[in-house]
This record gives structure tokens, sequence and C-alpha cells, in this order.
């Protein structure tokens, strides 16, 4: 993970500007988590974002659930002094820099979110670790609420996601940069998979109620309930 770090790292500062310009549908895409939060607004409960980056899902969840307290964790240190910025208005968040894979979480969460970081996680094998380790700092009844990049199902729909994702960024980014930057970086750093494999492991970890939120080509939120 040190050289997704480092990139993080050196992307803080612009990753609110850059996120919209190479994510097909961002805002939607968020609005579709906080809608899957089953608490009513007035109810107090307790949030573990993975992989925050600057805060744009924990802003989403307080903006709508104002009693929800938020633990906030990165690998990269600028990326939790940027979230930190962005929700300095808000009480109850508490912010931890490290690798969400290999933290110990020592406490019991309502709700785990995660938005567009679990892809990083390299092997299938640690990502079904990962998610028996979800369900278990989950309270009964909670609901693990995560959008990433998937995989398309076989080679011809994988051809199209990655046809619709390059289409996105070519209207807001030049092509050099496009074939230059972004696809050999996500080739470099991103390790997605089917979102049929998501589910199946979910399932095999204990997750129950698990549904497809919502999808636009390569792009998925999906949860389940402990």
């Amino acid at each position: 993970m040190e050289h997704v770090k480092e990139h993080f790292e050196e992307e803080a500062k612009e990753f609110d500007d850059t996120i919209v310009k190479l994510i097909p549908m961002y805002s939607q895409m968020i609005d579709s988590m906080i809608l899957t939060i089953p608490q009513e607004v007035s109810d107090e409960f307790k949030v573990l974002d993975l992989g925050t980056g600057t805060g744009n899902v924990s802003k989403a969840i307080k903006e709508k659930f104002k009693h929800a307290s938020i633990d906030c964790i990165d690998i990269a240190e600028k990326m939790i002094e940027m979230a930190k910025i962005k929700l300095e208005g808000y009480t109850d968040i508490h912010y931890y820099t490290g690798d969400f894979y290999e933290f110990e979480f020592e406490e019991k969460y309502d709700v785990v979110v995660s938005s567009l970081a679990l892809h990083h996680i390299k092997t299938d094998d640690e990502k079904k670790k990962f998610y028996h380790k979800i369900y278990h700092i989950l309270k009964e009844g909670g609901i693990f609420i995560n959008s990433d990049s998937v995989l398309g199902s076989n080679e011809r729909m994988q051809k199209l996601n990655k046809e619709k994702w390059k289409e996105f960024m070519l209207n807001n980014v030049s092509e050099d940069e496009v074939e230059d930057k972004w696809v050999p970086q996500s080739k470099k750093e991103d390790y997605p998979a089917p979102i049929t494999n998501h589910l199946k492991w979910l399932e095999e970890a204990g997750f129950k109620d698990l549904d497809i939120v919502w999808k636009y080509y390569g792009w998925a939120v999906y949860c389940g309930t402990r």
C-alpha cells in the first residue's frame, strides 16, 4: 500500500476537484450511500469511514444525521488533514492515520462505510479476509455500505466499462492525461473484482440482505447487514 499512500499524499489538495472529473456520477454515488443508511435522522449511532479521503462521505453523513459519531481512517496523513478542515464544524468525529487493512478496531459500529478504497486491497483472499473483519466490528443488525470500482462479469463487459470510463474522463481532461496518467495509475494501484464476487464473499463472511444499491458500468454501491 506504500505507493498508494504516496500517491494520495501528493493528490490530497486537488482530490475534490479531481474526483468529479474521473469518477462518473460521483455525487449520485455518494447520495445513494447516504440513502442506504437505515437510521432515522434523529438517531444517535456510530459510524466507521474506511478510507476517508478528504471527508466527502463523512460530511454527507453528518449533514443528514447530525447525531452520528464517526471514526475516520485513511492511510494518507494529508488526506486526514484535509478531512479535518472540511469537517471542522462538526463534533463527535475522531481521526486515525493508518492502513485500515492492518488497523485493530476496538469498537463496534452501527454503520461501516467505504468509498473508492477497498479496490486497493491487492488479492481476492485479502478482500475476503477484510470482509470478515468488517463483519466482526459491526453490531448485530449493523450495515456495511461500499462504493467502489468493479470489474465486468466477462471480457466484453469489462471492455465496455473501460470505454465508458475513458469517455467520461475525456469530457473533463485531455487525452494525454487520460492515457499517460490515469490509466497507467489505475493499472498500478487498483485491484477491482466483479460485483458478483463481492456479494459472494460478503455472504460467506456472514452478511445477509445483500443488495446492489446503485451501479453505473464499472462503479457500484452495494451493501450487506450483519
